[in-house]
């Protein structure tokens, strides 16, 4: 999947949309915080910076109503993110500029920056800071900033502080993160990671109405490959294929090792239709060519919620493994897709779709 100067890749993107989940109702409490503040300070600043912190509001609930299929959440997301800045902005200009109580407020939004962006997007978000705060001090009253700097460098230097230290502890958050829910061989995510992202799916299901398809791959023979060449040439293979699975792959879709030679994709927005196209597309890249010099093929079984329905993971994964049995059982090589499987029956129950066999 390709990066962007937010975002490196399509792991650091889902990093990035689950710390958005987490911050979302931390972010309404402070933003109750500052509400109150500039209630009770109203009578001494008057009650315009009010109107600029519900407007701060509405650029996150925007950002984050785009932000859903979007290629490239983080734009957004940043987007939202200096749309805030811009409002402090507005009231600090409003009260008083660098003598304003709330000229400090400039480094509140600091602290989620390193929780969401790259270094380049701290780098941006605080260069954008500085900036708005120099030209709101010199813009309000610049006869007060040099008769007297530390109204500005004092707040200068406090969101310099916070973003420093607010980076460092979220990379070595990510580093021990990112052992616990990263496939060592493979790079792609893990079952643990796949049971968060599940559940975060279940629970956007409850507000948007979307599907999600879901694909189970399997290498065929993999054992063989083993036994003849050793695990290091099997090594090879699905390091290899998990190269391509993240190579094709959408930017917020996601690939998971959920098994020895087994693999899933969580493909959200994607109906039954939709997730059946991409796994056939799929299954004839990886049969292209030779992977970790071994001319392997794979089986892949298909499933997805429906529109308007809560996304069960649980059903939608037992309709595509069940699918995959069938591919397997079948003869291998080939795509299948569920088609009215009780999952509660397992893999000899309902009826598959064989969508195609190759050669």
């Amino acid at each position: 999947m390709a990066d962007s100067w937010l975002i490196k890749d399509g792991m650091d993107r889902e990093r990035m949309l689950d710390m958005d989940m987490r911050i979302q109702p931390l972010r309404l409490v402070a933003l109750g915080v500052l509400g109150v503040a500039l209630i009770v300070s109203g009578p001494w600043v008057g009650w315009w910076p009010l109107i600029a912190l519900v407007v701060a509001g509405v650029f996150f609930k925007v950002a984050g109503a785009r932000t859903e299929g979007s290629a490239r959440p983080e734009y957004y997301l940043f987007a939202g993110w200096a749309g805030a800045e811009l409002m402090i902005a507005s009231s600090v200009a409003l009260t008083g500029g660098p003598e304003s109580p709330a000229f400090g407020w400039f480094a509140i939004p600091i602290i989620t920056l390193a929780a969401r962006f790259s270094v380049r997007g701290v780098v941006a978000g605080v260069a954008m800071t500085v900036l708005m705060m120099l030209l709101v001090a010199f813009g309000v009253n610049a006869a007060a900033v040099v008769d007297n700097p530390t109204y500005v460098l004092s707040s200068i230097a406090m969101v310099l502080a916070i973003a420093i230290l607010s980076t460092a502890l979220m990379r070595s958050d990510l580093e021990h993160r990112t052992e616990a829910v990263i496939d060592q061989l493979t790079g792609l995510l893990n079952r643990s990671a796949l049971r968060n992202r599940t559940l975060e799916l279940a629970e956007r299901s409850h507000y948007v109405a979307e599907p999600v398809g879901v694909i189970v791959a399997d290498i065929d023979h993999f054992k063989e490959v083993n036994d003849t060449h050793g695990h290091a040439v099997g090594d090879a293979v699905l390091k290899d294929i998990a190269y391509v699975l993240r190579k094709e792959l959408r930017a917020f879709d996601l690939a998971y090792r959920i098994g020895g030679e087994e693999f899933l994709v969580l493909l959200p927005g994607a109906d039954l239709s939709e997730a059946t196209e991409f796994a056939l597309e799929l299954h004839k890249v990886l049969g292209r060519g030779l992977r970790g010099g071994q001319g392997v093929t794979m089986s892949l079984g298909v499933s997805a919620s429906s529109f308007g329905e809560i996304f069960d993971y649980d059903t939608v994964f037992a309709q595509a493994d069940a699918a995959l049995y069938r591919a397997k059982n079948g003869g291998r090589n080939q795509v299948c897709v569920a088609d009215e499987i009780d999952a509660a029956a397992g893999p000899d129950g309902g009826f598959t779709r064989h969508v195609r066999v190759s050669a």
